[in-house]
């Protein structure tokens, strides 16, 4: 039977992703001779489809769009356009009535450019998509226990939701994320701030030995 009662103190966590892919038009450009790539925008998960928790994601365009607000109700939660600029696009979640919860806005920023060289070293190949995911996280507060079953079912209750190793193969649509990577970035913040550490006590004590040096010369 379902409930909408409360798990009080309980707090679910499931993490996303958006993302983006972009190609340059080749050839005849579609639609609008001023667009010069085509892309997708979506928001997947990292072990599902995600349509056992969500119900439709709304995806906010440029106002120059035509119809700027597309809804995406069913898997694969992407759209297809073309363009020519970067822009910031608004992703409203919907989840199930069981969920009993309001729409969560993620944004995600429209890339087209890789602004970089290619990590092995080179120009960015004109064939190589250019790639943006944004990592992020739905968090369920004392979800009903109706939906807290739905996501227990689904393998979120109780697990990082993350992949333990990074990704080392050429697929550009596998996002980096990982508890691997979560984990280098802490050592990264931990080396860092030793780092200052370090840094605030040796001015400590050229301070210290300045204060005494000017007291001796008085």
């Amino acid at each position: 039977m379902a409930s909408n009662k409360r798990m009080k103190g309980v707090s679910v966590t499931l993490p996303v992703y958006t993302f983006n892919f972009a190609t340059p038009l080749t050839g005849k450009k579609a639609n609008d001779s001023d667009h010069t790539h085509k892309w997708t925008i979506g928001l997947r998960g990292f072990h599902s489809d995600l349509s056992f928790c969500i119900k439709k994601v709304v995806f906010r365009l440029h106002d120059t769009y035509p119809n700027p607000v597309r809804t995406v109700e069913e898997p694969p939660f992407e759209i297809h356009e073309t363009g020519w600029g970067e822009f910031e696009v608004l992703v409203k979640v919907h989840f199930h009535p069981a969920a009993n919860e309001k729409a969560a806005q993620l944004y995600h920023h429209i890339r087209l450019h890789p602004y970089q060289d290619d990590p092995a070293g080179g120009a960015w190949p004109k064939d190589k998509p250019v790639t943006c995911f944004l990592y992020d996280e739905l968090v369920f507060n004392e979800p009903t226990e109706t939906y807290y079953q739905i996501l227990a079912d689904n393998n979120v209750v109780g697990s990082s939701g993350l992949p333990l190793r990074k990704y080392t193969g050429k697929d550009y649509a596998i996002p980096p994320f990982s508890i691997q990577m979560e984990q280098e970035e802490l050592d990264r913040l931990e080396k860092a701030q030793r780092e200052v550490n370090q840094q605030i006590l040796q001015l400590r004590q050229r301070k210290a030995v300045l204060e005494q040096e000017k007291v001796s010369g008085n």
